[in-house]
């Protein structure tokens, strides 16, 4: 059990019966009263966010969430495959459950999977990952001391910003974090 005050953003929780992963937290104290804290949670399961107020002393049940490295193996159909590197089992997760982390994924890749009980709940992506820039615009002798950018459609279909000096055909590091250009690779 934790107190609503200790809840910091990652922690997964129970609430309701239902397991929450919290992606923002916010402790509010006014002049008079108790302190609150502001939750935005994402529901596991079902995938939606919800915004909760809650009381600093109001408890939960913290749920352990087991970490596993895997490889990304394929995709069929809305179900995309992957193998832990320890094991050798499949597990398939839905497009739903992966949410964001699609736009970064590619075959072979090292994730790690999130697992509550027996059941796969979803990945972890790298800091960043190495992608080779599909289509972006041209460019001009003289480009490399200038600081502005230019779009550039990754191999995942990610438009990321990069310099002016980076042409079709380079691969780069990609923050997962926010999709934002980190170097050439």
């Amino acid at each position: 059990m934790i107190d609503a005050g200790e809840a910091r953003k990652g922690m997964t929780i129970e609430l309701d019966g239902n397991v929450y992963n919290i992606i923002d937290f916010q402790h509010i104290k006014m002049g008079r009263g108790s302190a609150q804290v502001r939750l935005k949670m994402r529901d596991i399961r079902a995938g939606h966010t919800i915004d909760r107020t809650f009381q600093a002393g109001e408890r939960f049940n913290r749920v352990q969430v087991q970490q596993r490295p895997a490889q990304y193996l394929y995709q069929d159909g809305n179900m995309y495959y992957f193998m832990d590197n320890e094991s050798f089992e499949q597990t398939p997760l839905t497009s739903e459950q992966l949410g964001s982390a699609l736009s970064y994924l590619k075959e072979e890749m090292t994730v790690t999977i999130s697992r509550l009980g027996d059941e796969a709940i979803g990945i972890d992506l790298p800091i960043t990952v190495e992608l080779a820039v599909a289509e972006t615009g041209p460019t001009f002798k003289g480009d490399t001391g200038s600081s502005g950018t230019k779009p550039a459609i990754m191999e995942t279909g990610i438009t990321v910003n990069v310099p002016f000096f980076i042409s079709t055909g380079d691969v780069l590091r990609v923050d997962t974090r926010d999709g934002s250009y980190v170097e050439r690779a």
